[in-house]
C-alpha cells in the first residue's frame, strides 16, 4: 500500500498538580483555545476541549507524525508556561504529570463531545477522581490508586 492513512480519535484527561482548582471562569476558555492551537500546531486536530477548575478534557484526531506522548509533552508544557504569565496566584501552576488517553470509536464521537462539553454540569456531584477512576474501569485500565494521584 504505497499510502499511509490513520484516523485515530483519541480522549486525553489530566488534571493540575494535586488537582488544585487553578483554572477559573475567567482564562478557562483562552486556555482551551491555546491548547487548541497547540494541538492543531502539530496536526492533531481538536475537536472539543473543555474541561472543569482542576482538569482538561481533550477529544483530538492523533496525527500520524506524532506519538500520544509527544503531544501531551507539547500541549502540558506549553500551556503550563503560558498559564503562568495570566496572573500573579498562577506563577506556580503546573499540570499532574500523568495523563489518561483512550481511544474513542468514531461511531462514539457525538456521545464523547456532549461529554466533554457537560463538565460544569457532570462535576456538580462528581468530583475529579471519580470521574477519572470511572474511565478507567470503562477502559479496562488495571492501575494501583498509590500512583495515579501526584
Amino acid at each position: 500500500m504505497g499510502q499511509s492513512l490513520v484516523k485515530n480519535y483519541i480522549h486525553i484527561i489530566f488534571s493540575t498538580k494535586h488537582r488544585q482548582p487553578l483554572i477559573s471562569n475567567l482564562i478557562e476558555q483562552e486556555l482551551h483555545i491555546y491548547i487548541g492551537g497547540i494541538c492543531k500546531g502539530l496536526e492533531c486536530h481538536p475537536i472539543i476541549i473543555d474541561g472543569y477548575n482542576d482538569h482538561v478534557h481533550i477529544l483530538c484526531l492523533l496525527s500520524k507524525k506524532i506519538t500520544l506522548m509527544k503531544l501531551l509533552e507539547e500541549v502540558k508544557s506549553h500551556s503550563s508556561k503560558w498559564i503562568k504569565t495570566k496572573a500573579e496566584n498562577l506563577r506556580t501552576f503546573y499540570w499532574q504529570d500523568g495523563y489518561g488517553a483512550f481511544s474513542v470509536n468514531p461511531s462514539e464521537i457525538d456521545a464523547a463531545v456532549n461529554y466533554i462539553a457537560r463538565q460544569k454540569e457532570n462535576h456538580i456531584k462528581l468530583t475529579f477522581q471519580d470521574e477519572y477512576r470511572a474511565f478507567l474501569a470503562k477502559y479496562k485500565v488495571e492501575y494501583d490508586e498509590r500512583y495515579v494521584w501526584d
